[in-house]
Parts: C-alpha cells; sequence; structure tokens
C-alpha cells in the first residue's frame, strides 16, 4: 500500500499512476486498507470546510463519471463514523449518485481510486459552512412544499402567461415565508444567526449565472459570493431565505434555459449562427433584468413597522458574510456583444417575473 502511494499519489506522474494502480490491482488483500485510506481522505476534506455535494461537483468537472460513482461510494461509507450533520448535508448525501458497477478489471478500478485520491490529496480549505441553529418548524415545511410546487408548474408549462402567474404567486409566499421567519426570530429568547450553503454554478455562461444568483440572493435579504475556480457561488443569509434562494435559483435558470433554446430556435431559422454570443447575451440580460424587478418587487412587500427587523438581519447577514470573506474583488460579464440575445433575454426575464404584490403587515 505505502508502495502504491508513494509511486501514484506522491509522484504524480502517468508511469507512477500505472505502478501504483499495478500494485493494487495484484493484490487483493490491500482492498480493505484501500478503502479505509479513502475515508481518511474524505473526513479530511470535511475539515477543510467542503461538503459532500462540493466534493461531487469537483469531481465531475475534474474527472469522469466512474470517479464521480467512486466519490459517492467513499462518501456513504464515512458517513455512518461522521458526526451528526444538519439537514442540508443530509439531502446532499440523499442526492449521492449510484454506486459503481463492479464490473471493471481491478486494474482500472485501482488507476481510478487513485486517480481520486490524487484530487482529493491536494484539496484546498475552504470557508466553513455553519449548520443551522434552528429546526424548521413543520408550518415553514408546508410552506416551502406549496412553493416548490408551484414553481415547479411554472418551469413545466409551455405558457408564459401561466409561468407568470404561477411564479408571482411563489414570490409571493417566499415573501411571506421570509418575514415570518424573520418576526419569529426577533421575537425568540435567542435568535437563529445567519448561516451559509454553495450553490453550484457551472458552466458554460456561469458568469451571467453568478449575476442571476446574486440578483435572487440579494433580493431575499442574503450575499452571494462567487468562486469562480471551483464553480460554487457562498450564499450568506437566515436559513429560511438561504432555502428559497435555493428554490428560485433553480427555477428561474430552468426557466431561462427554455425560453433561450426557444428563442435560438428561433434565430437559426432566420439564418444566424452565432450561438455561443447569443446565449451569453441571452443569460446575462436575463439576469440583469430579473435583478431589477426582483428588488421592485421586494420593496413592495414590507411595511415601515417591519424595517427595524429585516434591518437588524441585514446587518448581521453582512456581517457574517465580510467575516467569512474579507477580501473579495468585483469583475465585469464579459462577451456581452449580441443585441438579439440581449433583447430575447430581456423579454424572457419579462415573462418569468413577478409583478407587484400588496404589501405585506
Amino acid at each position: 500500500m505505502e508502495r502504491a502511494f508513494q509511486a501514484a499519489l506522491y509522484d504524480d506522474t502517468d508511469p507512477g499512476l500505472d505502478t501504483g494502480a499495478s500494485l493494487l490491482a495484484a493484490d487483493p488483500g490491500a482492498d480493505a486498507e484501500l478503502a479505509r485510506r479513502g475515508a481518511e481522505f474524505v473526513a479530511a476534506a470535511w475539515r477543510r470546510g467542503w461538503q459532500p455535494a462540493d466534493v461531487v461537483r469537483l469531481v465531475r468537472r475534474e474527472l469522469d463519471d466512474v470517479h464521480v460513482r467512486v466519490a459517492a461510494e467513499l462518501i456513504r461509507a464515512q458517513a455512518p463514523d461522521d458526526r451528526p450533520r444538519g439537514r442540508r448535508w443530509a439531502d446532499q448525501l440523499d442526492a449521492l449518485p449510484a454506486a459503481p458497477a463492479r464490473g471493471a478489471d481491478r486494474f482500472s478500478r485501482a488507476t481510478a481510486v487513485l486517480e481520486l485520491y490524487r484530487l482529493l490529496l491536494r484539496l484546498p480549505a475552504l470557508e466553513p459552512l455553519d449548520e443551522p441553529t434552528r429546526e424548521h418548524r413543520p408550518a415553514a415545511s408546508r410552506m416551502l412544499t406549496r412553493i416548490r410546487a408551484l414553481l415547479a408548474k411554472a418551469e413545466a408549462t409551455g405558457y408564459p402567461e401561466e409561468a407568470e402567474a404561477l411564479s408571482a404567486k411563489a414570490q409571493e409566499l417566499m415573501a411571506r415565508h421570509s418575514i415570518d421567519e424573520a418576526l419569529l426570530a426577533a421575537g425568540a429568547p435567542a435568535a437563529d444567526a445567519p448561516g451559509a450553503c454553495r450553490i453550484g454554478v457551472e458552466p458554460p455562461y456561469e458568469q451571467a449565472k453568478a449575476v442571476l444568483l446574486d440578483a435572487v440572493a440579494t433580493a431575499n435579504h442574503c450575499r452571494a459570493v462567487w468562486n469562480e475556480p471551483f464553480a460554487f457561488s457562498t450564499v450568506v443569509g437566515f436559513e429560511a431565505d438561504l432555502e428559497v434562494v435555493e428554490l428560485l435559483y433553480t427555477s428561474l435558470l430552468v426557466q431561462a434555459t427554455h425560453a433561450m433554446s426557444k428563442a435560438e430556435a428561433a434565430q437559426r431559422a432566420g439564418g444566424r449562427k452565432r450561438t455561443k454570443t447569443f446565449r451569453q447575451s441571452f443569460l446575462a440580460a436575463y439576469a440583469h433584468r430579473v435583478g431589477d424587478r426582483l428588488a421592485s418587487a421586494a420593496e413592495t412587500q414590507v411595511t415601515q413597522g417591519l424595517l427595524p427587523v429585516l434591518a437588524t438581519r441585514e446587518i448581521a447577514v453582512t456581517d457574517r458574510m465580510e467575516r467569512m470573506f474579507p477580501r473579495t474583488t468585483t469583475t465585469r460579464l464579459r462577451g456581452v456583444t449580441d443585441e438579439a440575445g440581449w433583447t430575447e433575454g430581456a423579454h424572457a426575464a419579462d415573462r418569468a417575473q413577478v409583478k407587484a404584490h400588496p404589501r405585506l403587515d
């Protein structure tokens, strides 16, 4: 085992990898120790601030599907020995892909495992994410179930007017859910503190997607910080708001993709072929317009009496964000050069987004 690791993990060459895989393939007695070492690598990743979804996302980006499945197998095997985690962590474990098929020969299996261990061994430290300090009430869970159902219908319908009406109702419920949670926390003996979660922002067109996520986070009393190298944004906020940010961002991205595909097909039918610039400009305009509409809608949702409660929570969120990320930079959105793409993206955002609603007292 030590010879195999020395050759494959610390040499970091193709011949070293072949040597290590050959040693492991020739010794079936090494399998148990290989699995134990894998559990150690996984536990070390958690200590560095990584979570199951983060590891799977990186492995999928850097390696192949077989490595993703091996990583999922290692994470599941390590979970019984892990400390208690929160609901969000459990959801990530439930979402892990299926285990790999065992049909591969021992050399191929050993090669995949060692390639994965190479990646795990070199994971840098990430900002730690705290578990939520207060479990959700049954009423809150029921509200989120209703919101999910509305957004799912909005994504599935082929009629823009129906999608807008469903999204409008979902946004109204989100606002009520957020304010109810804020008032409950403000009146509690020990209010919960802001937490954080990571949301994947995958290529292509990841800049525009990051802008969209930032707009959704800001409108829902959260802050988002994009990590481009690892393809995620960290969203900081109170737990109730984090959940609606995940829901709304996912829904808007699905709706944007559907609308973009239809608009792109119409452009191709007219003889245009600038697909990449059209898509980039479409999503950039969509994100920009969604931000405007969400900001406008958010301003209509509260009365003067609720402002002190929300302001206190905003200060807490900003403080947590600045402690997690004392140094951040800004970047310019690149590649927005297609006028037709921008126009179509803005129109799609108008169709997907909500109108103003009565203020919440």
